[in-house]
């Protein structure tokens, strides 16, 4: 039969021979922390039983001493993209990755590293569309300053406008309809936006 392993979720045994909670008889075999960690090291520990262990747990609060905005912050599902992420070094002359704060969308931020981020495409206003690419920008009601976020909302609220599902089952609309749909193809794999 294979040997109990020390060390079961947290627990250390034989760590302590005493709980550090005054008055406390038990073993003290889980680790807990006395202060937060801190820039030169993980900060001074505790040993403790289970049942203060616990107790230290269920009082815990990772928000103490935030405001509300902070808490908010923590809390968002983008946190930390504003930041920007340390370079890394690039193999073979590969081309560097642009600085993810650059982006508002991440699916754009990844079209950059491996779409014109590599190609060396055009900047935005000195991009080039062909004369079907720009009859399907005035579809949408777009110029050609337009990037690919702004296409892709047009052609979202102008299928919500024009299909039969959203205006009552009209379906005179079908032909602009098909329209905005067929625009979007043209648009999505347009090299302006690779």
């Amino acid at each position: 039969m294979a040997s109990r392993s020390p060390k079961f979720h947290g627990r250390v045994e034989g760590a302590a021979a005493h709980c550090a909670v005054p008055g406390c008889s038990e073993p003290g075999e889980f680790r807990a922390p006395l202060t937060a960690p801190t820039f030169d090291g993980p900060g001074a520990w505790q040993w403790l039983c289970l049942e203060h262990v616990r107790e230290h747990n269920a009082r815990y609060n990772y928000f103490s001493g935030m405001s509300p905005e902070e808490i908010e912050a923590a809390q968002s599902p983008i946190a930390g993209w504003e930041r920007s992420s340390r370079a890394f070094a690039s193999a073979g002359g590969a081309d560097s990755a642009p600085p993810w704060s650059d982006f508002s969308d991440p699916l754009e931020a990844i079209r950059g590293r491996f779409g014109r981020g590599r190609t060396g495409a055009a900047p935005a206003a000195q991009r080039r569309f062909s004369g079907a690419e720009q009859a399907a920008l005035g579809v949408l009601g777009l110029g050609s300053d337009a990037d690919l976020p702004a296409v892709r909302k047009a052609y979202s609220v102008l299928v919500r406008r024009y299909h039969p599902d959203r205006n009552g089952g009209d379906r005179t609309h079908e032909a602009k309809l098909r329209g905005v749909i067929d625009a979007w193809q043209t648009l999505k794999a347009a090299a302006a936006f690779a």
